[in-house]
């Protein structure tokens, strides 16, 4: 595990840059381009991407010009952003709040926020769910996990809330690790979906792999790795929207987006894989509403049964209010 450095974590020189084209998604209407960019790169910090900005290093593909962090993009709008290269800052913890569901000898379980990287990358910063969990627990995270992933046996996007479990110990990681690659753990999420489904509950079995094209996201693909969501509808908002539990077989990249939005009813907010429309004018739409609500595994060391939960933060829950009072609600349950 890397040392913190004397006066804080510091990145080498960026004296490299890698060029990026970037096509803003169709449905946005002239939002300033700090925000497009900050849901487009979840990896880089909204505060990273406006000195980006501000050092002149992102303009129009086709003209040129340069643009501020207030700069109107709508959908089809094409960009040049020249990331600089840098090394990843030392692991220094970080006095972070967490929201502990259950911790021992072997492993914690952490109720992410929002809006939270879970490990350092490049273009983060000294704040990821890593650096909280090395000063709350002393600097107790698997070795294992490598370098600058101590503890990380899987990961939720930035934009995601809800329930991740990191290893202490290195015999516990091994352990989960192995339980992964085995399919031996029960992850749900839960999600407001745009429109109603139809049916009740479905299953998508289609492989998922790297966009063709834009490298920054995942796509159904036929050649891709095999990946397996059953989703059932735990609520009706009219037509509009539904309320949607997803329990995951597989852990391809952004798998849950992906495949909603490959049947047609792509999570809200997801300015990746949906779109913002007309109709959607005046909904709350801060993030991604995908949310990890429940966690079932056999204790990696002891072999216990174990079963968490947890509740969606209030983003989620003041858009399902919104769209609650807005369209109605019919409510549907589901034996499993």
């Amino acid at each position: 595990m890397a040392r913190a450095a004397e006066n804080g974590a510091s990145a080498a020189p960026e004296n490299s840059e890698e060029t990026k084209n970037f096509v803003v998604p169709e449905g946005i209407d002239r939002e300033r381009a700090d925000k497009i960019l900050a849901g487009a790169f979840p990896d880089f910090s909204r505060s990273r991407l406006q000195k980006i900005i501000d050092s002149g290093r992102v303009s129009f593909a086709q003209t040129g010009e340069l643009i501020t962090r207030k700069t109107p993009l709508s959908g089809g709008d094409e960009l040049a952003i020249k990331f600089p290269q840098a090394t990843i800052p030392a692991l220094i913890p970080a006095e972070i709040p967490l929201d502990i569901v259950f911790e021992d000898d072997d492993i914690v379980v952490v109720n992410k926020e929002p809006g939270i990287v879970t490990h350092p990358g490049a273009g983060t910063g000294g704040d990821t769910l890593v650096h909280a969990l090395l000063h709350h627990t002393h600097g107790k995270l698997a070795a294992a996990g490598g370098e600058n992933r101590p503890g990380v046996v899987h990961r939720l996007d930035k934009e995601t809330s809800g329930l991740i479990l990191f290893a202490k110990t290195d015999a516990a990681y091994y352990a989960l690790v192995e339980k992964f690659r085995d399919r031996e753990m029960n992850k749900e999420y839960i999600a407001l979906v745009d429109k109603a489904p139809d049916l009740l509950a479905g299953t998508v079995d289609e492989p998922i792999e790297r966009h063709p094209t834009n490298r920054l996201k995942m796509a159904v693909r036929e050649n891709g790795k095999p990946a397996r969501t059953d989703w059932f509808v735990e609520e009706k908002f009219g037509t509009d929207a539904a309320l949607v539990r997803c329990i995951l077989h597989t852990g391809r990249t952004h798998q849950i987006r992906v495949h909603m939005a490959f049947i047609g009813h792509p999570i809200l907010g997801d300015r990746t894989y949906g779109k913002v429309v007309a109709r959607h004018a005046g909904w709350p739409l801060p993030r991604v509403m995908l949310h990890a609500a429940r966690l079932c595994l056999d204790h990696p060391i002891t072999g216990a049964p174990l079963e968490f939960s947890a509740l969606p933060p209030p983003d989620f829950a003041n858009l399902a209010t919104y769209l609650r009072e807005r369209f109605g609600s019919r409510l549907y349950s589901h034996r499993r």
